[in-house]
């Protein structure tokens, strides 16, 4: 596959039987095959992205001393802000070209996981910051709760299967800012090296320039664009490893752009969906046969997530 299929949201949360099949076909077909599709139809109108990108846009342009108050040490960069070059993929040492912020899941006080999560960070410069992020993670959530209902029922499994693990789940609202790039990068350090994501899917914002890239079956890196009205969404190692590699996490990165453009910022605010940490990540059995057999040891979102926040260098073991 030489290019990301585009799919329409609204197909599913339409009243005809044959609208809502056609999409659950469709992006079931591209996460076995490429893995991502750019999806329109999503529940963030363009005010709310406008503010959003705004908002990051306010927050990243502060001194690096007001930023770095908001580095909150001990929870393996979970929430508020994280530096320049601390994060890098998983297999290499050179840091990755970005600085970034996660804004995390909004439970209930009488919520079983209020203790697990560290608490969203609040930015007092900016009184816009929070209230937006709350609001654009909350579309975002929104949005992958239904993608995963399609994903379930092209699996074979009660349509909301995901809900249960979804509601009060791990899951991360990342702004990133790939900087100016003023020096030849060392060790070929890139802004975001080769990897795949640690969740059950990606949504990203901000794909629409150059940048991103996806290596397909044949080991092709092709650019992944989405139109203005698209986010890009990809499966995850976790939603592969409990799918049996039905549905493909396929290896992306973002380059650095033409020597002549290095003088540029680049923006992009991935949605990291994760389940509640107790969900059992256990091959499931409607994607294991005599030609599929099993491949992965049991384990927990929990335990997976940590091995990955540790080969990241985001906990310090």
């Amino acid at each position: 596959m030489q290019q990301i299929p585009s799919v329409d949201l609204r197909d599913f949360l339409s009243d005809d039987p044959t609208r809502k099949q056609k999409f659950v076909n469709e992006i079931g077909k591209a996460y076995e095959e490429i893995g991502f599709v750019a999806l329109k139809g999503h529940f963030l109108d363009d005010k709310l992205v406008e503010g959003l990108y705004s908002e990051v846009r306010n927050f990243f342009n502060l001194p690096l001393e007001t930023k770095s108050k908001y580095e909150i040490p001990g929870i393996g960069g979970q929430r508020g802000y994280v530096s320049f070059g601390k994060e890098h993929a998983k297999g290499r040492s050179a840091g990755d070209l970005k600085e970034f912020w996660h804004f995390g899941q909004y439970v209930s006080e009488d919520s079983k996981y209020a203790s697990e999560y560290p608490d969203n960070v609040t930015v007092t410069e900016l009184p816009k910051f929070n209230p937006v992020g709350k609001e654009a993670y909350q579309m975002l959530e929104k949005t992958g709760i239904y993608v995963l209902r399609a994903l379930a029922l092209y699996i074979g499994l009660d349509e909301f299967y995901f809900d249960k693990y979804i509601k009060d789940g791990n899951s991360i609202l990342r702004p990133i800012h790939y900087p100016p790039i003023t020096d030849e990068p060392k060790d070929g350090a890139v802004r975001a090296a080769a990897h795949g994501d640690i969740n059950l899917i990606t949504l990203l914002m901000g794909a629409q320039g150059k940048g991103l890239q996806v290596q397909n079956h044949n080991g092709d890196w092709i650019d992944a664009m989405a139109q203005p009205d698209e986010l890009m969404i990809n499966v995850g190692d976790m939603l592969s490893r409990h799918t049996n590699n039905k549905l493909k996490s396929t290896i992306h990165q973002v380059v650095n752009p033409p020597r002549e453009l290095w003088g540029s910022s680049r923006y992009s605010i991935p949605f990291f969906m994760h389940p509640v940490g107790d969900m059992k990540l256990n091959c499931l059995e409607e994607c294991i046969d005599e030609s599929n057999p099993k491949l992965y040891e049991d384990i927990t979102a929990g335990e997976f997530l940590y091995e990955r926040l540790v080969e990241l260098g985001l906990i310090k073991k």
